[in-house]
């Protein structure tokens, strides 16, 4: 089977769960996107703001090191 450039029914059948995957990805992001412009009134983040974030980040790439079998 070539026709439409796929060598195989699977290799078809794969492209289009990609495909469907995409589109449901991008309709998550434009769900979130909305959701947080909907969200209510902006605040300027201080630089305290951003230092939480950063340690909250540090924290979970402890946590993650530490579950890693790995040891890295």
């Amino acid at each position: 089977m070539t026709t439409g450039g796929y060598s195989s029914v699977s290799e078809y059948f794969r492209e289009l769960v990609r495909q469907d995957q995409k589109r449901q990805a991008a309709e998550h992001l434009e769900v979130i996107l909305l959701e947080g412009l909907n969200s209510g009134n902006t605040t300027e983040m201080t630089p305290e703001d951003w230092e939480d974030i950063r340690q909250a980040v540090r924290e979970r790439i402890t946590k993650h090191k530490g579950s890693n079998n790995f040891g890295f």
